[in-house]
């Protein structure tokens, strides 16, 4: 019988690998995407020894234009249907806006928001003919807040794929194939860190889980076809405070928690000045 085959982005560290380690223990043929072939190739080596599976690899950078599709060209003309859809590949941008470079916006978004979108878009006809599929799109924590100072354009992507996620598993209901958001909050990973999020008061005051622990949570939720998980208590306190009104009020408490921890420091890791 044929395996099922999970497709991960950004699956070279982090909550992507995590949550690819748990495919391949499960059973899963992957497909790996991400910007470093080295770093895929190890995982590559390590998976198929470990689990026995098999695992292609796709290095390809998800900003670039047309990037999205012609992964999945080389996914066609290599003969193989997606069962499975992660989509983790994301990018944080923190620092004032009218400072971030235009170019960051536009990859920070692209990363997000399109290729999340089209993939999914292009994966759903075969699940639907198949009547089986499963989908996780990684969300956040700060999809249910009403904004963040400091991380505007963040906090927007993030809010997409959440309100996506929820709209497009309630299109689906009763189809076959089920849609999860999973929603961190503050995780132990390099993109915390090279997003500048680490410098602010809510990553001093908040403890982080570990990729392990978020992606343990995404896999049960993405195999129970829950349309929305929410890893830890606080976090889940967290998010449902986020929605309750006034608001405005939760908008002025992130542009405090958002601050640098040193107020000289206004300027993340992955913002470009012109």
């Amino acid at each position: 019988m044929q395996k099922s085959v999970a497709l991960v982005t950004g699956a070279s560290s982090g909550i992507g690998l995590e949550l690819s380690r748990l495919l391949a223990a499960g059973g899963h043929d992957l497909v790996l995407v991400a910007r470093s072939a080295e770093r895929l190739d190890r995982v590559a080596r390590d998976f198929q020894n470990q689990y026995g599976v098999r695992v292609r690899i796709q290095p390809i950078d998800l900003s670039e234009v047309d990037a999205t599709h012609r992964l999945w060209r080389r996914l066609t003309d290599d003969g193989g249907a997606v069962d499975v859809l992660v989509n983790n590949a994301g990018i944080g941008l923190h620092g004032p806006f009218s400072r971030q470079h235009l170019a960051a916006i536009d990859r920070l978004i692209a990363v997000n928001v399109t290729a999340l979108t089209t993939l999914t878009r292009l994966a759903l006809p075969e699940m639907l003919a198949r009547r089986s599929g499963r989908i996780l799109n990684v969300a956040s924590l700060v999809a249910f807040q009403p904004g963040g100072p400091l991380e505007a354009v963040y906090y927007a992507t993030k809010a997409y794929v959440l309100s996506f996620s929820k709209g497009l598993a309630r299109e689906l209901r009763g189809s076959g194939v089920t849609v999860t958001a999973l929603c961190p909050g503050p995780t132990r990973t390099s993109f915390e860190v090279s997003a500048g999020a680490t410098e602010t008061v809510l990553y001093r005051l908040m403890p982080s889980a570990s990729p392990a622990t978020v992606a343990r949570a995404g896999y049960r939720g993405l195999m129970r076809g829950s349309s929305a998980v929410i890893p830890g208590l606080l976090t889940k306190i967290l998010a449902f405070a986020g929605e309750l009104p006034p608001r405005r009020v939760a908008l002025e408490v992130n542009r405090l928690l958002l601050q640098p921890r040193s107020r000289s420091k206004t300027v993340g890791a992955q913002d470009v000045i012109p």
